[in-house]
This record gives structure tokens, sequence and C-alpha cells, in this order.
């Protein structure tokens, strides 16, 4: 009898189980963790969004208002390198924006916009720690071994992502947007609302974007993703990924590369990751 038990129990811990000897979560359980989850990944984002909100100087001055100036290293960058083709139309925002605000209301309420957003991204790693411990524990052991370091890498491509569209396709946005002109008798005067709207909004789904080979690696798991839908429709993201370049960007050929290719090499990652997760499940059925 206690040689079955322990055959049954040894035989358990090799197994799939999920919580091994650990009992079932009710519906209401499972929604109590998630509700301290977030509160806990809540919290993160105000703590550093105050932190935000009182290094005011820095946060506009160095990081909000520096893609528009001519020394942002992005347009110093593109100055050189329209200086070494020969190109003047390489050389983007050398003439800066004049912003202004319009409302009364509208420096305080973009410098708790702002604050908030950037709480966000940086507690985007603890916040993804704590929705990764609610999901962890529905997870096979098996799983569990392949996704070590989910946070770790979710948190790199999230922040990649981010730095990706802060430091090259919002200089080229601002550029584009800011330049753009339907005659010599409108002048753009741009609201500091539009323009931290902007930053921000490409700059965040930047690095949402950088998160293809997390959502594949996901979708696929639980069989919403397959490679050949991602197969039958690249040829299609690829031209809204040269549409999207080819808009924000200077008239020359090297800007558009520069923003396409990351998306792309992403999407064939994504590609990848897909095929390997289908593979190794339709192994595990095969096996069962």
């Amino acid at each position: 009898m206690n040689d079955t038990s322990n055959k049954e129990s040894t035989s358990t811990k090799k197994g799939g189980n999920k919580k091994g000897t650990q009992s079932e979560m009710s519906f209401l359980e499972h929604l109590e963790e998630l509700r301290w989850h977030i509160i806990r990944s809540a919290l993160a984002i105000v703590i550093f969004a105050v932190v935000a909100f009182i290094m005011k100087e820095f946060i506009f001055d160095t990081v909000i208002l520096k893609p528009k100036n001519a020394d942002f290293w992005t347009n110093r960058m593109f100055f050189k390198l329209g200086d070494l083709l020969n190109s003047e139309s390489i050389k983007i925002n050398q003439n800066g924006l004049n912003l202004i605000a319009i409302k009364m209301a509208d420096q305080f309420m973009m410098h708790i916009m702002v604050s908030i957003i950037a709480g966000l991204i940086i507690a985007s790693p603890f916040v993804f720690n704590e929705f990764w411990k609610f999901i962890r524990p529905a997870l096979y052991n098996k799983e569990k071994k392949h996704a070590n370091g989910a946070v770790f890498y979710t948190s790199i491509l999230f922040m990649l992502g981010v730095l990706f569209g802060y430091y090259l396709i919002v200089p080229l946005s601002i550029h584009f947007l800011g330049t753009y002109s339907i005659s010599d008798e409108v002048i753009s005067t741009i609201n500091t609302r539009s323009y931290i709207s902007t930053l921000t909004s490409i700059s965040f789904a930047s690095g949402v974007v950088f998160l293809i080979p997390v959502f594949s690696y996901f979708l696929s798991k639980v069989g919403i993703l397959t490679p050949q839908f991602m197969k039958t429709y690249r040829k299609h993201a690829y031209v809204v990924m040269l549409l999207m370049s080819a808009i924000i960007t200077p008239p020359d050929i090297f800007s558009q590369v520069m923003v396409c290719f990351p998306l792309v090499f992403l999407y064939e990652i994504g590609i990848m990751i897909s095929r390997r997760v289908v593979k190794k499940r339709e192994k595990e059925f095969d096996e069962m």
C-alpha cells in the first residue's frame, strides 16, 4: 500500500501537474489574487510617477523636449550623415519647434500625464513580474522551465522598443509633422499637449511592438496564432511597415530601412518562435 502511494506521488511529481500537491483555487480566490497583483503594480507605478513628478526639470528639459532640438543625439547624427552623403534632406529638426500652451491648466495636466507615463515605463519590469507571478502557477512544470527568464526578456524588449521609438521614430516624426506645410500662409505653432501626446504615444507603442516575440509565444501556446498564419500575411505586414517608415522618415531609402528593418526582424523572430512552440505542442500531443 505504501509502495503504491509512493509511486503515485513520484509519478505526480514527474508528470505535468500544474500545482503538484496544492489544492485548486476557486474563481473568487483567483480574482482576489489578481486584485493584489494589480494593487502592487499600481502602487509601483504611483511611486515612480511621484518621483518623475518631482524631477520635473529633468523629465521635460532633458527627455521630453529634447528631441525637437538640433542638439539632440539623433538629430546630430542625421546632420553628420547629411554632410557625409551631401544631402540636406537627411538633416532633421535643425530649426526646432515653438510650443505653446493654450489652456491655463495645460502645463499642469501635461506634467501629471507625463509623470504617470514615466512611472508606467520605469515600473514596467515590476508590473511584468507581478502578472507573471499570477500566470505562472497555471503553467505545467515543463512550461515553467521553458518560460524561465520571461520577465527579464519581456522587460528588455519593452525598454528597447521605448528607446527605439524615442531615439529614432520620434525625431523623424517630429521633423515630418512639424515641417509639413499645406501653404506658406499657414504658420505652424504646435500645442504642447499635441507634441507630448505624439512623443509618449510613439514611444509607448514602439515598446509594445517590440513585444511581438512575446506575443507570438503566448498566442501560439494557446493555439490562437500559427506560423502559417504569420507567413501567409507576411507580405501584408511588410507593406504596412514600409508605409509607416515611408511616412515618418525623410525622403531617402536609408532612413526608411533604419525604421523598417528592426520591425521586420522582430516579425521574423516571432515566426520562428511560433513555429517552435507549435512543433513542440504537436510532439507532446503525439507522445500522449
